[in-house]
């Protein structure tokens, strides 16, 4: 099941990808031909974060089928050594593929040769994504983009409260936790001073280590509840406004101040595509979910992403009231 966020990647004349990083639950692709964005994909193993770039990864009698390659040393066509077992998405290890260039996968029509079978290449077109050795059918689709009932301000307080009071007795905390530019944002945001706003949400743009800096978590979270919960919300048009000026500024040049992975989330993020447990918090303000069970699983995912992203909603979410009180 993929990301309406990257049909357009996905459909068409199959384009070259290089293998970014290969990690136990999840895979990420850099495409370099597309002007569009996102230009990464994550193929993720059921249970990891379902970020708003994301194909699941299902068995082959689910949403998605996956195919391995032939065992390492073959010499037949679409053969490839692949990646050792830990750097490839759980859902990948557990018997439930069929090897590339097996009798199955030529009744099945897929056992020909394919490129981008080694381990740092990768393609995408045609509904197939081929990388470290998977090849990956997309039959489902879903949307990042949440959609959410309107939005008391009661409802609204009651759901940032919850989210709040997880986020604060949480074991892991925000990545820049301590650090002065957050709280400056947060400030900021919820006075509606635009030109501070900007200036320290572009100081935050790449700050941090790994391949999702927790300074672009943050904004990504800000971000989608500005654009979301003020769109939801009576009075909610500067929340919205602030949101398209702060995406318009970090989106630009991210290609080169931060990592492709994160450039392409601050991309999905100011078109309002979310991961799924982000939506599920939004969701839950409107009363679509339980809040508080909702805030535990966005702290669990993605490791420090998921604090980062919740201290972003939580800044949002306060911006949003104050603006539309204003």
């Amino acid at each position: 099941m993929a990301s309406l966020a990257i049909r357009g990647l996905l459909h068409g004349t199959p384009r070259r990808a290089r293998v970014i990083a290969a990690l136990p639950a999840v895979t990420y692709l850099e495409f370099a031909e597309p002007a569009f964005e996102p230009r990464v994909i994550a193929l993720v193993s059921p249970g990891a974060i379902r970020l708003p770039n994301a194909i699941v990864l299902k068995l082959p009698a689910g949403d998605v089928a996956i195919r391995e390659p032939a065992p390492a040393g073959s010499s037949g066509p679409g053969t490839a050594a692949p990646l050792p077992a830990a750097a490839l998405p759980a859902a990948t290890l557990r018997g439930e593929i069929t090897p590339v260039g097996s009798a199955a996968a030529r009744r099945a029509g897929t056992g020909s040769a394919r490129p981008g079978h080694g381990g740092g290449d990768a393609w995408a077109g045609n509904g197939r994504v081929t990388a470290c050795g998977m090849e990956v059918q997309v039959r489902r689709w879903w949307d990042p983009c949440p959609v959410l009932r309107p939005l008391r301000r009661a409802r609204l307080e009651h759901g940032m409260s919850a989210l709040a009071r997880v986020c604060a007795s949480a074991a892991r905390r925000p990545g820049l936790d301590g650090h002065d530019a957050p709280a400056a944002l947060a400030a900021y945001c919820a006075a509606g001073d635009l030109a501070g706003a900007v200036e320290t949400a572009e100081s935050l743009v790449g700050l941090g280590p790994g391949l999702m800096p927790s300074g672009d978590s943050m904004i990504s979270g800000l971000l989608l509840a500005l654009r979301l919960l003020g769109g939801a919300t009576a009075g909610g048009t500067r929340a919205v406004w602030l949101a398209d000026w702060l995406s318009a500024a970090v989106t630009c040049y991210a290609q080169q101040r931060t990592t492709p992975l994160a450039a392409s989330l601050l991309h999905c993020a100011a078109r309002g595509q979310a991961a799924e447990e982000v939506s599920a918090v939004l969701r839950s303000f409107a009363g679509q979910e339980p809040a508080e069970l909702a805030a535990r699983r966005l702290l669990a995912a993605g490791e420090q992403a998921g604090a980062d992203l919740a201290w972003g909603l939580v800044a949002g979410c306060r911006a949003a009231l104050a603006l539309s009180a204003a």
